[in-house]
């Protein structure tokens, strides 16, 4: 079966940082090609800043359609959207883009870590969702991110005290929280087969 993994960072969390790499990895073990989306270009200081945000988006959505403009998505059977902050809207408005194109009989699923609101404005289908309860992009413990993901039927894993690196500043729990993350992650991806 061909599987194609395509994975949209955050802003300043980069392909390179913890919870992209070792996806990236379990993504590969599993049998994906792996396409990296590393955008760049982003203004400064945009949390709460809406315009800076769609700024933010416009330039990478553009960037990855540039990056993904070779990228035949009808020959894959099986495709996994991984994202990371803006980069699960960015998914989503890619994914919708391919359906609407008609480039994606096939199945698209998501990966959510630390997902914005704007992401569940898509219908994404498929998808497994990850959120710190001290994420001070989504609100913190006023975040409705859960209650988002649950509306949509999408299973939410809730790392407590966790900021939107999903790191909570001990590193032992960090390590322990990251691995029961990739577990979750891998349980998922694998559920795609």
């Amino acid at each position: 079966m061909s599987k194609l993994a395509v994975f949209f960072p955050g802003i300043g969390y980069t392909v390179d940082k913890p919870l992209m790499h070792y996806s990236r990895q379990i993504a590969a073990a599993e049998g994906y090609e792996i396409k990296l989306l590393p955008y760049t270009g982003f203004p400064k200081k945009i949390r709460g800043d809406r315009g800076r945000m769609e700024e933010s988006f416009q330039i990478a959505v553009s960037q990855s359609r540039e990056m993904l403009a070779d990228t035949d998505f009808s020959a894959y059977e099986e495709i996994l959207f991984v994202g990371k902050s803006i980069g699960t809207i960015v998914a989503g408005q890619i994914a919708k883009n391919i359906r609407t194109d008609g480039a994606a009989g096939n199945r698209i699923r998501f990966v959510l870590y630390t997902p914005l609101e704007d992401t569940f404005s898509f219908p994404l289908g498929e998808a497994i969702v990850f959120t710190g309860t001290a994420d001070p992009w989504t609100g913190g413990k006023d975040s409705r991110i859960a209650a988002l993901a649950g509306q949509r039927g999408y299973p939410c894993h809730l790392i407590p005290e966790a900021n939107h690196s999903l790191e909570t500043g001990d590193a032992l729990a960090d390590i322990r929280n990251l691995e029961t993350i990739m577990e979750e992650t891998k349980r998922f991806i694998s559920a795609g087969e």
